[in-house]
């Protein structure tokens, strides 16, 4: 049987032309869908490689359509928007490995950043034991994730002060987590232990950055550093707590504690050499866990962010750390991921190498994030 339309008649039989037909629906359906989302990627990544490639798909024919190719494409572009890093982290000449660090990218889209996503990078140098910067590295950034997401968004007026709040809170709870820490049944039992006395002197370091869209915003506690390299040039993000800086001994002194100097420097009650950690559940009465903030509005001029340990620092300035990074992303002229990505790790491990020439003897943990658009 066949159909006759006008003046032109078709071979094809009635069965067939209407499988015809609703075939060439879902096509256009899925057409229609796939440019939408692909427009939606191109205003996220911003690239004008993108731009043509979701203008060539719009084209193709039904023969050449492929949405399992193209579902991959969206995929890779939106793995391209999260920041490039390299890390590297070795004992050095310590006697045993306390550093811990912590990257998790997309860590989560809370309200108060618009639903956009948030980078997470930490690193937590240890002392007493790798304990409570173990401890660290496994729970910081879940308990962070809880907060951020629980924070509901007011007025663009109040939102530094949210993420102070989030922030803190989140020190606060891995702190009396790591007062409560037990070796006997585990950290995930976290109960107070009487046999193990020697817990009460283990704490940790802790510096975090948070990468968002517009912002940089970094805590720390205790003597890890955060810096920027912005056109050139350092920019501290974070300020070391040593017992004798001018206000950290006040606030020590005010609180009945005491700053002993000997030969290895200041320190609290002559044992720790920082004012401020995580744990230490025998010096927390002068001891706090509270971080200090810097928020930072992120420009073009930004090249790369520097998180690391004492053990780099002690030996390295802000300043040479800044140029031996900014001489690496200038082999990756144009900026291409793979270079990127080469040129940080590379940046990590010749910082490391640079400490243990210059006779580091402290664990060395570094993270390099490139920030270059």
């Amino acid at each position: 049987m066949t159909r006759i339309h006008g003046s032109r008649r078709s071979l094809m039989p009635i069965d067939e032309h209407f499988d015809s037909q609703l075939k060439c629906r879902e096509r256009r359906r899925r057409r229609i869908e796939m440019r939408r989302r692909l427009s939606s990627v191109s205003a996220v990544a911003g690239t004008d490689n993108l731009q043509s490639q979701k203008l060539n798909l719009a084209e193709t024919d039904d023969e050449n359509f492929n949405p399992p190719a193209i579902a991959s494409l969206i995929k890779e572009k939106e793995i391209m928007t999260s920041p490039v890093y390299g890390s590297m982290s070795v004992v050095g000449r310590a006697r045993e490995m306390e550093d811990e660090i912590s990257v998790r990218l997309d860590l989560c889209r809370p309200e108060i950043n618009g639903y956009e996503p948030v980078h997470y990078f930490g690193v937590f140098d240890g002392h007493g034991g790798h304990h409570v910067s173990a401890l660290c590295k496994d729970n910081m950034h879940v308990i962070l994730e809880e907060e951020l997401m629980r924070v509901k968004s007011r007025t663009a007026r109040d939102k530094e002060e949210l993420w102070r709040s989030a922030i803190s809170r989140s020190f606060e709870r891995i702190d009396e987590m790591a007062m409560t820490l037990c070796e006997c049944n585990g950290v995930e039992k976290y109960k107070v232990c009487k046999s193990h006395p020697q817990f009460s002197i283990v704490g940790s370091t802790a510096v975090i950055a948070l990468l968002t869209p517009e912002y940089l915003i970094v805590a720390n506690c205790g003597d890890s550093r955060a810096v920027l390299c912005r056109n050139g040039k350092a920019v501290p993000l974070s300020v070391d707590h040593k017992p004798d800086r001018e206000d950290e001994r006040a606030r020590i002194e005010a609180l009945g504690g005491r700053i002993l100097f000997a030969g290895n420097g200041a320190r609290v009650e002559g044992v720790l050499a920082m004012s401020r950690a995580i744990g230490d559940r025998l010096l927390k009465q002068v001891v706090t866990s509270e971080p200090e903030f810097m928020f930072i509005k992120r420009e073009a001029g930004d090249m790369n962010l520097i998180l690391a340990s004492d053990g780099l620092w002690d030996v390295l300035s802000s300043e040479l750390s800044c140029e031996v990074v900014h001489k690496c992303q200038e082999e990756d002229l144009k900026c291409n991921l793979r270079a990127a990505r080469s040129a940080t790790a590379v940046a990590a491990a010749l910082l490391v190498r640079l400490a243990m020439g210059r006779r580091s003897s402290d664990n060395i943990s570094v993270i390099v994030v490139d920030l270059r658009n």
